[in-house]
């Protein structure tokens, strides 16, 4: 049983989420001839004062600070 674990800053829509479920879920199971039903997707939503690029959070680069 593949286990996928997808890690991304919050704030997509459920629409959105489902969408990217799905089209891994079928990736995964086309990729390596498993029963879709096999396949375990986990989606971590990370806060933007928790996600960094060059170690100033998103929550500082959107408030300018």
């Amino acid at each position: 049983m593949p286990v996928i674990t997808i890690q991304m800053r919050e704030g997509r829509s459920s629409e959105a989420k489902k969408k990217l479920l799905r089209k891994v879920t079928d990736a995964v199971a086309e990729s390596i001839e498993v029963d879709p039903a096999r396949v375990r997707v986990l989606i971590s939503e990370v806060p933007d004062l928790n996600f960094a690029v060059g170690g100033i959070s998103y929550a500082e680069q959107e408030s300018g600070s």
